[in-house]
């Protein structure tokens, strides 16, 4: 195959500036990574599995980066992995059998629902006061946990945000310390996981890989300096933003 570099370069930017914001707000690449795969060229399958795995590296570069910090908790890390990977894997071999459309417009509605409720909400994820950490807590987020490891093995916009919410919401993280474990284990773990499943049952494009991979890679080790450096107020006002906008994206495609 012969590489076009015009278009390694311009999927190279499109992968940066996707995982940039991505990084900062704890989700939403594939608002820009996937449909611009599709735009040149990819069938929805390829498009999808070669999106995964770029998504890894952004996971990679955003864990170097919130590993200095040291504020992830290893058990609670755990127990989002045990909840949320079998939901990737049920959810990468849903997708490639069932037509998508109306579960984009419903995801869509409840996107943009986050990033109102996160608007309506000003002191929501500022300060870390972690709550329901008894049986029924954990029973009751796990079962979220896992639906939302279904979303992120099925479809492509903006499902990280959903974690990260779900973490402030019903745990009491502030939001930089959700935006960190959603990269690191939805990023780099929930990411492989899908990218994985969905490579054995179908197709990954090589050849944009390394422009996709450097750009998701150089995008997570930024996007999570800035979350880090400008605090959780900023983090919440770009996360609203991001879910009103994929939800949108999502309604109008």
């Amino acid at each position: 195959m012969v590489i076009d570099w015009l278009d390694q370069f311009l999927i190279f930017i499109i992968s940066l500036v996707a995982n940039v914001f991505s990084a900062f707000a704890g989700g939403g690449a594939g608002l820009i990574q996937f449909p611009a795969l599709i735009f040149l060229g990819l069938p929805f399958g390829i498009a999808l599995a070669t999106h995964k795995v770029a998504s890894v590296a952004l996971g990679v570069g955003a864990t170097i980066r919130h590993l200095k910090e040291e504020s992830l908790e290893r058990r609670f890390a755990l127990y989002i992995l045990g909840f949320g990977l079998p939901g990737v894997i049920l959810g990468a071999n849903i997708i490639l059998n069932i037509p998508g459309r109306s579960a984009e417009i419903a995801l869509g509605i409840l996107t943009m629902a986050l990033g109102v409720y996160s608007w309506l909400k000003p002191s929501l994820g500022q300060t870390h006061a972690p709550i329901h950490r008894d049986r029924r807590g954990y029973g009751i987020g796990g079962v979220i946990t896992f639906i939302i490891g279904v979303l992120n093995g099925s479809l492509t916009s903006g499902t990280g945000l959903f974690l990260t919410l779900w973490l402030v919401r019903w745990f009491g993280l502030d939001y930089k310390r959700a935006v960190a474990y959603t990269l690191i284990l939805v990023g780099m773990l929930w990411n492989g996981t899908g990218a994985i499943t969905l490579g054995l049952l179908g197709e990954i494009y090589w050849l944009w890989l390394p422009a996709l991979l450097l750009g998701s890679f150089i995008g997570g080790y930024l996007g999570a300096h800035y979350s880090i450096v400008k605090g959780n107020q900023w983090i919440k006002r770009v996360y609203e933003v991001l879910t009103i906008i994929i939800g949108m994206k999502l309604i109008l495609a």
